[in-house]
């Protein structure tokens, strides 16, 4: 069976990476690509390296142009994909892969994003513990997803299963990151200039002003999670994608390294595209450039009573894009690995 597919914010870094991804999907059928500035042009002209759907042109992103189809990708700026939405027939799949329906708590929304408040989706993160349960069984049969922030569902992923097995604490949770500026999106901006950023590093959105992090609390709480302390620091670096998050918690006293190992590898052992590395092993960026793979690497900090995943992840990729479709999938009763990468690219 074939969908139809729109994709709006097709000229974007995760538009493009959306249309890259599901070219590749051989129940997709990509119809439709918007976009704002470059409406008119053709997507081969702002998406070069898409060269099998050159023949594409990009239209204006209008609830009717997106409309009629049996799936719709949105890949715009908070506060516009829950404008959009609003007037889309409620038995399209429509998967946002913006920030408007992620959080459950209209207080964080205005906290942390401010203007209208469209509500929560369910959360496109497949392989997040929940409840004593994934995901994925919270993504079947719907028609409306949000797919996750790429830090939130790194950091989450990270964590989740610590909490869900009752082996680390959530009260004490640091978490840094080394991401790529593609997270940022496509528009210009001086301190995204590679004269900027070549050769440096400088961290951002300090002091718990990033907003992923209700969305990464929100995760934790699904795990099990009471009560929910983390000091998150994204640090920007000279990649261009990819995510290198570091994450502590402290471990529960009396708890052994085998059972904190234990509770990772149970939770992740029989996943396809979340996996933990063997012991003394950590990822790279670079292991899963181009992937719908999200790789870990943990240890036991005995001294200081703490536990360190070291999570490697395409933000683009499965941090966005690969999420998207893997939750449709889900939705739609595709085998949910269809169409996406578990290898990467190297070097």
């Amino acid at each position: 069976m074939s969908f139809s597919v729109a994709v709006a914010g097709a000229s974007g870094y995760a538009g493009g990476e959306l249309l890259r991804l599901l070219a590749a999907h051989p129940q997709f059928d990509i119809r439709t690509v918007t976009a704002h500035s470059t409406a008119g042009q053709p997507l081969a002209s702002v998406q070069p390296h898409l060269r099998s759907l050159a023949h594409l042109t990009l239209t204006e992103t209008t609830p009717e142009n997106l409309s009629g189809h049996d799936v719709v990708f949105l890949a715009l700026p908070h506060g516009k994909s829950g404008e959009v939405t609003a007037q889309l027939d409620e038995n399209t799949l429509v998967v946002d892969c913006g920030a408007d329906h992620r959080l459950t708590s209209e207080a964080d929304w205005a906290a942390f994003y401010g203007g209208d408040y469209f509500g929560a989706w369910a959360y496109g993160v497949p392989e997040l513990l929940v409840a004593g349960s994934k995901q994925r069984k919270h993504l079947a049969g719907v028609r409306r997803i949000a797919a996750p922030g790429c830090n939130a569902s790194t950091v989450a992923l990270s964590l989740a299963p610590g909490i869900a097995a009752g082996v680390i604490e959530a009260a004490d949770i640091v978490s840094v990151l080394a991401v790529g500026p593609s997270g940022a999106g496509k528009a210009l901006k001086t301190n995204l200039l590679a004269a900027e950023i070549l050769g440096s590093a400088n961290s951002y959105a300090v002091g718990g002003t990033h907003r992923h992090i209700p969305e990464i609390a929100q995760g934790l709480r699904g795990a099990g999670a009471t009560d929910v302390s983390i000091s998150f620091t994204p640090v920007l670096v000279p990649m261009s994608r990819g995510i290198l998050a570091t994450s502590t918690a402290r471990i529960v006293p009396g708890t052994s390294a085998d059972a904190v190992r234990a509770a990772w590898q149970n939770a992740y052992g029989d996943e396809t595209f979340v996996q933990l590395l063997p012991a003394g092993e950590f990822p790279r960026t670079a292991d899963v450039l181009g992937a719908n793979t999200m790789l870990m690497g943990l240890a036991v900090d005995e001294a200081a009573g703490r536990v360190v995943v070291v999570t490697a992840v395409d933000n683009l990729a499965k941090g966005t894009a690969g999420a998207a479709i893997q939750s449709a999938n889900i939705a739609l009763g595709i085998e949910e690995s269809t169409g996406l990468p578990v290898n990467g690219v190297a070097p």
